[in-house]
C-alpha cells in the first residue's frame, strides 16, 4: 500500500495527525493533532457539564419524570453562548481532521514519487 494512502487512513480513521507522524512530520502531524484534541476536549466538557446539570435537577425533582420532561429539561440547558461555543469547538475539529487527511495524503504522495 502507498504511502499517501496509510498516512490519509490513519488521519481519518486513528486520529487527525496521524497519518503526518507515519511520514515523519511530526511538528505538523502535532499541531493538527493538538487542534483536533482541543476542539474534541471542548465538546466533551461542555455535553458533560450539560448532563450533570440535567441528571442534578431529575435527582432534585423528587419523581420520576417522563420522556417530555427530561427533552425540556434538555432544551431549556441550550444557551446561545454555549451553542457557538460547540459549533466553534465542532468547526476547529473539523478543519483539523480535513486538514490532516488530505495534507497527509498530499505528503505521502510526494514521499511516493520521490521513492520511486
Amino acid at each position: 500500500m502507498k504511502k499517501s494512502i496509510k498516512a490519509a487512513l490513519l488521519s481519518a480513521f486513528v486520529l487527525p495527525g496521524a497519518g503526518h507522524f507515519f511520514l515523519k512530520k511530526y511538528v505538523t502531524g502535532s499541531i493538527i493533532a493538538i487542534a483536533a484534541c482541543a476542539g474534541l476536549y471542548s465538546i466533551i466538557v461542555t455535553t458533560i457539564e450539560k448532563a450533570l446539570k440535567i441528571a442534578e435537577k431529575i435527582q432534585t425533582s423528587g419523581t420520576p419524570l417522563s420522556t417530555e420532561e427530561i427533552s425540556a429539561l434538555v432544551s431549556q440547558q441550550v444557551m446561545h453562548s454555549e451553542v457557538q461555543q460547540m459549533n466553534m469547538a465542532l468547526l476547529v475539529l473539523s478543519i483539523a481532521w480535513a486538514v490532516g487527511v488530505v495534507d497527509a495524503y498530499r505528503l505521502g504522495n510526494i514521499q511516493d514519487k520521490q521513492g520511486d
